[in-house]
């Protein structure tokens, strides 16, 4: 077996294990307000890191990329015209894409 499937084995265990912990929290504890509070919250300010990092790294350093930086507007805009989802990542990528396209970014 090699080191990359002993990872990816090592990996799913500890995803397992973690959901497993995740259902032997006694609901006395998930009913308290500040857990649900914290479920609530941390959804959002993971998805907002990744989406910072995404947009505005490469690799190791900050850069900033036009293309990117339209594409998120464009994101920002479908969503606060509540259109659905695949219409929001489409407005996206077709933004950055047709920037790139014209040679922005």
């Amino acid at each position: 077996m090699t080191g990359t499937w002993i990872a990816v084995l090592a990996t799913a265990a500890g995803c397992y294990a973690l959901k497993l912990a995740g259902l032997t929290v006694p609901p006395r504890v998930l009913a308290s307000p500040r857990a649900r509070r914290f479920a609530e919250l941390v959804p959002v300010a993971l998805l907002a890191g990744l989406t910072a990092v995404e947009v505005l790294g490469r690799g190791q350093a900050l850069a900033i990329d036009p293309a990117r930086l339209a594409g998120l507007g464009a994101a920002v805009l479908a969503l606060t015209l509540r259109a659905p989802f695949l219409v929001v990542i489409l407005a996206a990528a077709g933004t950055a894409a047709a920037l790139r396209a014209v040679g922005v970014g």
